[in-house]
């Protein structure tokens, strides 16, 4: 093999890939349906990115079935043009997961997973591992600030650092070392259909631990793990389990608190995005390089403290004594929870306004009530216009339909274009965007304008 094409190259796990295998001297090209700053950055790394769904899209030397691997995601319908050229064409054709599978197979991978908060722990976790003398690669589902990447490399550490992830069952194509289970709130719906088929799709991945491995599993889940013979389970929690914090201590734009294992205690861990919600995700991913015999308290201290977070997960766009704008990739009603109380704790006593984009069609039917809980939460809420993302309308189905159902009375609608300026004569103090749509790009856009005013 000397080539690989990848088909949704702009989506973070594929660019992943993509940089992976450009780091061993293959040669990579690719397409996506629009244009990104990922795909930018891939194509002046020496990528060849298109942007046509047409043999336009595929280069001359990438039509040749006995030097070309194909990687697709289950995100590019079945009828794009190069998908199929490559289908019919004989071509070695795998899914991002099954190659993502192969990476896992030959390391030691600590494989994080759940509905949320796998991006960031997996993220912590290859920034504590990095920072220490083992090192490893990583593969993950956000762009690390500091390394600027979603992808780490290590030509001898033994270790791999993995999101795993639900959708489509991709997860169920690992083999890992070290699962993390962070949640199982029923996600997916339009894949999984029923919560008990959700939960069982997790226990099927529990089940492809490697002996010798282990288990790490939030307190508390639905989750029935069936893990082969040979392999340990611990738990972890905020306040139970094998993994848990102590003596939380908050002030002064700091988050300190002692991480307690099996063996014993490590004090003052600081955390270096000092968020509620980052207590848990730290448990997570400090529990699961512990579990490696790697971790040193030295180790714990200088890593959480320098943690620099993931573009999109908390990230501040504008922070004035008088007023904080604040994004998040949070797009599944727990997450907007847990957002929304982690800036009611960072800001006690300010008016907090929620600008929120849904995201994707079969999201919004299934969770409209409990985004609509979640949202009144605030004291302000704004709908922008649905992201669809990878899926046709729904008929009756709109950012309208959790609209209706907010109880906040100070609530309005309006479209994403209209953001901008509608922010700028607002008088907010606290402004937090959510969703894992396209609405980060108006954020960024309003934060640069009020800051040159």
């Amino acid at each position: 093999m000397k080539r690989v094409y990848f088909v949704g190259i702009g989506g973070i796990g594929m660019a992943a890939l993509a940089r992976y295998y450009m780091s061993k001297g293959l040669d990579v090209a690719g397409y996506d349906r629009t244009e990104s700053a990922l795909t930018d950055e891939l194509a002046a790394e020496g990528a060849a990115v298109s942007y046509a769904d047409s043999m336009d899209a595929v280069p001359e030397a990438y039509r040749d079935p006995e030097d070309t691997l194909v990687v697709y995601t289950p995100a590019i319908p079945d009828d794009n043009v190069p998908l199929t050229f490559f289908r019919d064409g004989g071509f070695e054709l795998h899914k991002r997961a099954w190659v993502l599978g192969q990476v896992t197979r030959d390391s030691k991978s600590l494989c994080f997973s759940g509905t949320h908060g796998k991006t960031t722990t997996s993220s912590m976790a290859a920034h504590i591992m990095h920072t220490g003398p083992v090192g490893c690669n990583a593969f993950l589902g956000g762009i690390l600030k500091g390394y600027d990447s979603n992808l780490m490399l290590s030509a001898t550490s033994p270790y791999s650092v993995v999101e795993a992830d639900e959708y489509d069952r991709s997860f169920h194509q690992l083999t890992p070392y070290i699962a993390v289970v962070n949640a199982t709130d029923p996600d997916h719906l339009d894949i999984y259909g029923t919560e008990e088929a959700y939960l069982e799709s997790f226990a099927h991945f529990t089940e492809l631990i490697v002996p010798g491995g282990c288990l790490l599993v939030r307190t508390g889940l639905k989750l029935r793990p069936r893990t082969p013979d040979g392999v340990k389970t611990y738990t972890f929690g905020r306040t139970d389990g094998d993994f848990h914090a102590a003596n939380v201590r908050t002030g002064n734009g700091t988050i300190v608190f002692d991480f307690v294992h099996p063996g014993g205690v490590i004090t003052d861990i600081e955390l270096g995005v000092p968020v509620d919600i980052n207590v848990d995700n730290a448990i997570s991913a400090l529990g699961a390089v512990w579990l490696t015999g790697t971790l040193t308290p030295e180790l714990a201290r200088e890593a959480m403290r320098t943690y620099p977070g993931v573009e999109r997960r908390f990230e501040f766009h504008l922070k004035e004594k008088d007023r904080a704008i604040i994004d998040d990739y949070a797009h599944h009603p727990d997450e907007l929870r847990q957002s929304i109380a982690s800036v009611r704790a960072l800001y006690p006593g300010r008016q907090l306004t929620v600008a929120f984009q849904p995201h994707l069609y079969s999201r919004t039917r299934d969770f409209a009530d409990q985004f609509a809980e979640a949202l009144s939460a605030a004291d302000e809420v704004i709908l922008v216009d649905l992201y669809p993302a990878r899926e046709q309308p729904i008929p009756g189905i709109s950012s309208k339909t959790i609209f209706d159902k907010v109880t906040c009375e100070k609530k309005s609608l309006i479209s994403k274009e209209d953001f901008v300026n509608t922010m700028k004569n607002r008088n907010f103090e606290i402004l937090l965007t959510l969703g894992a749509g396209n609405l980060n790009l108006f954020t960024a856009r309003l934060a640069k304008e009020l800051k040159a005013q």
